[in-house]
C-alpha cells in the first residue's frame, strides 16, 4: 500500500490577467521505505509540489483540484491547525537553507526538545535524551555538548544535519526534502545522501527528494519523476529513466550531463527555455523545443503513456512504429 498518494493535483495562482496553473494534473505515489526523486528545471513545479504536500503553499497559491492522501487519509483540505499537527508528527520537512529552518535565538537542543514535546508523550528529560540521540544518529560529533550550541556555531553541513534531526524528531512516516544538498560542498553532499538512505532503510520512512541534480537522483532514489512546466513528463525506476529515457525532454536532460569517460569539447543542450505559466503552448508543452515533435504534439496534450519500464507523457509511445520513425 502507498504511504503517500497524490491524485490529479492542480495548484493555481490568481493573477490580474486570469488564473495561472502552476501544477497541472500531477499524480504519483510513494511506498513506505521508498525514495522518490522529483527533478526538473527551475520553475517546473518541484518545490511547489512539496509545499502542497506539507501544507505550506504561499498565498494566493491554492490547491484547486485533486487530492493528497497520507495512508489513505485526505490531507489537502485540512485547516491550518490540523495540518500543523500532521506536519512534524507524520510529515517531516528538510529545506535547502538550514538557516531558514532554525531559529538563531534558540539552541538546537531547545528547538529539538520543543518539537519532540509537541508531538510525542515524553517528559522534558526524555525529550533531551532523545534529542542527543538524534544528533548522534545524524552524525554530529560530541552531541552531548553540541546540543547546547546555537545554529551559528555549526558549519553549513552540520546545520543541515541538525535540520534532518529536527525533521526526524517525531518519527514521521514521510520526509519531504527540498534541495537538501544544494548549498553544501560535494563531500558533505555525499554524507547527507547516505544519511537519507540510511534513514529510509532503518526507519522505513518514505522520502520525496526534490532536486535539480541528476547525480543526486541516481545515487539516492528508487524512482524518479521528471517535471516540465507543471506536469510530469516521465516517471519510472531511476536507472531506467537515466539509461533509457522515454521522453525527449528526459533524453535531453541526460545528454546535458557531463560524462567523464567521453572526450568532447561541448556539452549537449536543449535549445530554448521552459515556457512561462501564462504562455504554455497548446498540445505538449515541450513541443517548441522538441526535435521529434509532429502534428499531434502541436494540438493534443499527451497523458502519461506506458513506455516500457517507465511512463512518459509523449505521443511517440502512442503512434505506430512507422509514424514514429
Amino acid at each position: 500500500m502507498s504511504l503517500l498518494e497524490v491524485q490529479n493535483l492542480v495548484v493555481e495562482f490568481p493573477h490580474r490577467r486570469g488564473t495561472l496553473r502552476a501544477l497541472d494534473d500531477i499524480s504519483f505515489s510513494i511506498a513506505p521505505g521508498e525514495i522518490l526523486g522529483v527533478v526538473g528545471e527551475s520553475g517546473a513545479g518541484k518545490s511547489l509540489t512539496g509545499a502542497a504536500i506539507i501544507g505550506l503553499l504561499e498565498p494566493p497559491g491554492r490547491v484547486a483540484a485533486g487530492q493528497i492522501l497520507l495512508e489513505g487519509q485526505r490531507i489537502d483540505h485540512l485547516g491550518h491547525e490540523q495540518m500543523r499537527h500532521i506536519r512534524g508528527r507524520r510529515i517531516g520537512a528538510i529545506f535547502q537553507d538550514p538557516l531558514t529552518s532554525l531559529n538563531p535565538l534558540y539552541t538546537v537542543g531547545r528547538q529539538l526538545t520543543e518539537t519532540i514535546l509537541t508531538h510525542l508523550p515524553v517528559s522534558p528529560a526524555e525529550a533531551r535524551t532523545r534529542a542527543i540521540q538524534l544528533l548522534k544518529d545524524t552524525g554530529i560529533p560530541a552531541a552531548e555538548q553540541r546540543i547546547d550550541h546555537y545554529p551559528h556555531q555549526f558549519s553549513g553541513g552540520m546545520r543541515q544535519r541538525v535540520v534532518i534531526a529536527l525533521a526526524l524528531a517525531a518519527e514521521p512516516q514521510l520526509i519531504v526534502a527540498d534541495e537538501p544538498t544544494t548549498a553544501l560542498d560535494v563531500s558533505i553532499q555525499a554524507q547527507i545522501i547516505q544519511l537519507l538512505k540510511n534513514i529510509c532503510k532503518s526507519r522505513g520512512a518514505a522520502v520525496m527528494l526534490i532536486t535539480h541534480d541528476m547525480g543526486v537522483i541516481a545515487e539516492t532514489c528508487d524512482r524518479v519523476a521528471v517535471l516540465y512546466a507543471g506536469r510530469i513528463a516521465e516517471i519510472g525506476p531511476v536507472h531506467q529513466v537515466i539509461n533509457h529515457p522515454a521522453h525527449p525532454y528526459t533524453a535531453g536532460l541526460m545528454a546535458s550531463i557531463p560524462d567523464m569517460e567521453q572526450d568532447r569539447e561541448r556539452l549537449n543542450q536543449i535549445d530554448g527555455a521552459m515556457p512561462r505559466l501564462n504562455a504554455i503552448p497548446p498540445g505538449c508543452a515541450f513541443n517548441p523545443r522538441c526535435a521529434r515533435a509532429f502534428e499531434r504534439c502541436l494540438h493534443e496534450r499527451p497523458e502519461l503513456l506506458d513506455a516500457g519500464a517507465t511512463r512518459a507523457a509523449c505521443w511517440l509511445h502512442a503512434v505506430p512504429s512507422e509514424v514514429r520513425a
